[in-house]
């Protein structure tokens, strides 16, 4: 099996003086997502000293440090020798499939008619593929906790709002482009909505707030309004 640095081409340049960026070009793929996991995996368990945290991104990862305990020049040459020694891993610091369970349309999806008049078809239809596919987290960012997916099937691709509302409830699920993705935390947005989850995606009373992380799979499941509020009881919430 081959190292990283020899089937991806990265780019590596300072952000500030406290942080250094991985860059793999600029195309969002499942591999160099899993380049990215690779590399957030082995930072997880071997930290170096001044090291702050990483951010990932779609096709970046982002190092911050301390730069009066240790210097861009020695985190630059670190990183390359992680590189060199990291091999491929698909499955590195991939938790378990998720499923959100969703309900669809009403009041919870104010634009899932919308959605379906656009492309032509039935809500049933928009319902059934937004649920078959199996999604990937790409990166957590927006909001705290918002996971920004790849996966979605092309035909339901939908063009954000125009007007972008003041207030998208905590839990919406919604499409814009071709992405799809579900809002944590009550807040302004211009994703076509199409349905909320009860399931708390953000909770700062967890030891680890975020439900969702880079690199996790998840479906979605279609319930009934009267399971929504059932579950939304059983949650608390």
């Amino acid at each position: 099996m081959s190292n990283i640095s020899n089937q991806k081409i990265v780019q590596y340049y300072p952000l500030g003086d406290a942080a250094i960026v991985l860059q793999f070009g600029d195309e969002i793929s499942k591999d160099i997502n899993a380049v990215i996991l690779n590399i957030a995996a082995w930072l997880d368990e071997y930290t170096f000293e001044g090291f702050v945290e990483y951010v990932p991104a779609f096709t970046s990862i982002t190092i911050y440090y301390e730069p009066w305990v240790v210097r861009y020049a020695e985190v630059l040459s670190m990183l390359r020798e992680m590189l060199e020694e990291i091999e491929e891993n698909e499955n590195a610091g991939s938790p378990a499939m998720v499923t959100i369970p969703v309900y669809y349309g009403g009041a919870s999806g104010p634009d899932l008619d919308d959605v379906a008049r656009f492309h032509k078809m039935s809500t049933d239809e928009v319902i059934a593929l937004h649920t078959q596919p199996e999604y990937l987290v790409y990166m957590i960012g927006f909001a705290p906790g918002f996971p920004y997916l790849g996966g979605m099937d092309e035909r339901i691709a939908t063009p954000r709002k125009e007007s972008p509302r003041a207030k998208v409830p905590k839990g919406s699920v919604g499409i814009a482009g071709s992405q799809t993705g579900v809002y944590p935390l009550e807040t302004p947005g211009g994703w076509q909505i199409i349905g909320q989850t009860p399931l708390e995606l953000f909770d700062l009373r967890k030891e680890e707030p975020a439900l969702l992380r880079a690199g996790q799979k998840i479906r979605f499941s279609s319930i009934t309004e009267d399971e929504f509020f059932k579950l939304k009881a059983d949650y608390g919430h």
